[in-house]
């Protein structure tokens, strides 16, 4: 019966009911979508790169090096030499490793110079190995194995060619056009900063700087090589490289002797730790978002509590007229809760409709813009939690107009106000 008079009560005062409901609908997908986007973003971040136990490049620190040798941000403090590369490479403990030279682009995009062992060995996520959504891994020198955001972004298909820029810039005026490399595979999309970059041999990096100096082409055109010469092409120097050991236990032992490495001045990693320390700086900016959420959500509930207490004195004499007829004054607190809990439920199933259309639409830009793959439906372990909690607090906030009509007597209600 409750139910039912708590219902038509609200049909009747739809529009302002409905004033109400959507600035709750708003609040509650605001403070879903961040709490959602946050926790995505966090996973999306700590699975870029797994399985790797040291990250090794030039001294810097840390962060700087997670930064461009897997977020492909910012730029290496030097380079390491390709002789003192192997001589690690070597090291008993070294199950794997992957090269990486980095330093030049395509039309904004990075290009990552490495063998392939990196499409053997490079995980994310769980453990994910790639895969080739068409393709294969490059063979010859001038040939390339896009990202799929690259791919999907500037619409390229196999056996198309593409044109190397020196630097790293969205526009060079420096670019590899005697040089064009074949696109000979496509790789699945990672939701990682693989989806962004341009792959190629280091074969093929050495090829197109061949007679660069300090950072600019020689005078005179080089000699052409043969293809069995572009193939025996090995580069000087690489930006980086990332190790897979044999026992975990040696990770840190030869982390410390790669640190200490007195023939050239050295920084190894852990990515997991690395990982760790950089979502921390970003965890400030991700608190803060959250806290102008619950304002604004607080902000929207006490607005509700504001319409109620508001409705309340133009509901005076319908409040009198139901008790004259026999409820009890329990019963019209009850009553009130009840319309708030209708509104807070309706609010929340709105919120939660919104906010995965809102995804579902948003999906494929985050993905091919952002690197960021994200679920669609925006429900974790606490979500409930959450939502309990956030209706508990509209139940107390609405137990201020409940207990004011509980108070109200019959005579208050059906006296003729001139």
């Amino acid at each position: 019966m409750l139910i039912r008079l708590a219902r038509q009560s609200l049909w009747n005062r739809r529009g302002t009911a409905l004033m109400t409901l959507l600035s709750l609908v708003i609040s509650i997908a605001l403070l879903l979508g961040i709490d959602h986007l946050r926790l995505e973003a966090k996973r999306s971040f700590t699975s870029t790169v797994s399985g790797t136990d040291l990250i090794v490049g030039a001294r810097s620190g840390q962060l700087n090096l997670l930064l461009y040798s897997v977020f492909r941000l910012g730029n290496a403090t030097n380079n390491i030499s390709w002789q003192h590369y192997q001589q690690i490479k070597q090291h008993p403990q070294v199950k794997w490793s992957i090269p990486l030279a980095l330093g030049d682009s395509h039309r904004g995009f990075r290009v990552i110079g490495t063998t392939d062992d990196y499409f053997r060995f490079f995980r994310y996520g769980q453990q994910q190995q790639l895969e080739f959504a068409s393709g294969q891994a490059f063979a010859d020198v001038y040939q390339t194995v896009l990202g799929a955001a690259v791919a999907d972004k500037l619409g390229y298909q196999l056996g198309e060619q593409i044109i190397l820029s020196h630097g790293v810039g969205a526009v060079s005026f420096s670019q590899h056009k005697d040089q064009p490399f074949t696109v000979v595979g496509i790789l699945a999309p990672t939701g990682t900063p693989v989806d962004q970059s341009v792959h190629v041999s280091l074969a093929g990096i050495e090829a197109i700087h061949r007679g660069w100096q300090g950072g600019a082409p020689a005078f005179g055109k080089q000699p052409k090589l043969s293809d069995t010469e572009l193939a025996a092409l090995q580069p000087k120097v690489i930006t980086g490289f990332m190790l897979g050991l044999k026992s975990k236990v040696a990770t840190f032992a030869l982390q410390r002797q790669i640190n200490e490495f007195k023939a050239e001045p050295l920084t190894a990693i852990l990515p997991g730790a690395a990982l760790a320390e950089l979502w921390q700086m970003l965890s400030m900016v991700e608190n803060l978002l959250l806290l102008v959420t619950l304002l604004v959500l607080i902000a929207a509930l006490i607005g509700m509590m504001t319409t109620l207490l508001a409705a309340m004195k133009e509901r005076q004499r319908e409040m009198a007229i139901l008790r004259a007829v026999g409820a009890r004054p329990w019963q019209l607190f009850w009553l009130i809760e009840l319309e708030v809990l209708c509104l807070t439920l309706l609010s929340i199933a709105g919120a939660l409709a919104t906010l995965t259309a809102a995804l579902w639409l948003a999906q494929p830009l985050l993905s091919s813009q952002y690197g960021l793959v994200i679920s669609i439906w925006p429900w974790h372990a606490h979500t409930g939690t959450l939502l309990a909690a956030l209706t508990g607090i509209s139940l107390v906030l609405g137990a201020i107009p409940s207990y004011l009509t509980y108070r109200q007597s019959v005579a208050q209600g059906l006296v003729v106000r001139l």
